[in-house]
């Protein structure tokens, strides 16, 4: 297929060079068009390391460059960016859309609106049936090194999921289908709140029982939160929830454990940004869960002293404190 990438991040760069790898042709775009001529000119991304990317892959400096006559499109941009890119991505191909497949991982702020939900706002019901997405335990370091990886894709459309699924499984990426789109989307952005609370929780010497109870504790409020938003809880116990809450909660290759790594050594949040140097997720669907838990009044202790931690000034002490004074309930799984 000829493939159209938004997106040249660490993560994007690891699925359109496995895309090329599986025999598509690829042409990837990204805003910074500094990052673009960088990898253009010597195949090496400057967050991985000497990795050489495949010259199969062409980097273009405008979106209507990258998704002309393209068969599928694939976006790993941030989550402010959803938004704007497929307002322009509409813009240019109208009702003439191929396929898409969404790998960022977030909840839209103020909305709470899942990605899939912000495609449908911009692009119209009607094309409902073309969305699909990709997510579950995947570090792109090890991704472009062709470690043995599992994810989970799903679409609105069973023949849109196939699609995905051919496009993107190898002998090192192993694809399983889900029919729950907003299960896995909502899985993949919760996890990246409940990491930041455990290294945060690491980085204050609080130890692997602390580290347990809040990878625990953390993963249900994902399924409360997930089931009022009309998800399947199985989904959220697969490799987009647990799966994915586990390796970004354990691995200083996730860009959001480093950052509460920073925040426990008592960096204020946005230098902390400044020092991981890419987009923390985190920091933003955290915002998104604790507005959309107050909306749907769920109790979500660990998400909300999260969010007190990051936006007001509340010290990591004081919030194990409050999480430990709380009242006592029957575990409920």
């Amino acid at each position: 297929m000829k493939i159209c990438y938004l997106g040249a991040g660490t993560w994007g760069t690891a699925l359109a060079n496995l895309l090329a790898k599986n025999g598509h042709q690829v042409k990837a775009w990204d805003r910074n068009s500094e990052l673009v001529k960088l990898l253009n000119s010597t195949r090496k991304h400057p967050k991985l390391g000497d990795f050489q990317i495949s010259k199969e892959i062409q980097y273009v400096e405008t979106i209507e460059e990258a998704i002309k006559d393209a068969d599928l499109i694939v976006e790993s941009v941030t989550s402010a960016g959803i938004r704007p890119v497929f307002e322009a991505v509409k813009k240019i191909k109208g009702k003439d859309l191929p396929p898409i497949v969404i790998t960022s991982k977030g909840i839209e702020q103020h909305t709470g609106l899942l990605f899939c939900d912000v495609l449908l706002e911009i692009l119209g019901e009607e094309n409902k049936n073309k969305i699909g997405c990709l997510s579950g335990p995947s570090h792109a370091e090890e991704v472009i090194k062709s470690l043995p990886t599992s994810v989970v894709c799903s679409a609105f459309d069973k023949k849109v999921l196939e699609l995905i699924q051919t496009a993107f499984n190898s002998d090192s990426v192993r694809i399983y289908p889900n029919s729950d789109i907003r299960g896995v989307l909502f899985g993949s952005s919760m996890k990246n709140i409940i990491a930041i609370a455990c290294a945060i929780s690491d980085g204050f010497g609080f130890g692997d029982n602390t580290k347990a109870a809040l990878m625990t504790r953390g993963l249900h409020e994902m399924s409360k939160l997930a089931v009022a938003l009309g998800c399947k809880k199985e989904t959220i116990f697969g490799l987009s929830g647990l799966g994915d809450l586990f390796v970004t909660c354990t691995s200083t290759l996730s860009r959001n454990y480093r950052f509460g790594k920073l925040i426990a050594q008592g960096y204020n949040m946005e230098d902390a940004k400044k020092s991981i140097g890419m987009a923390v997720e985190g920091t933003y669907s955290c915002v998104s869960a604790y507005e959309l838990g107050k909306k749907l009044k769920i109790p979500m202790p660990l998400t909300e002293a999260t969010y007190q931690i990051l936006y007001e000034g509340l010290s990591p002490e004081e919030a194990v404190k409050a999480l430990f004074n709380r009242a006592i309930k029957e575990e409920h799984l």
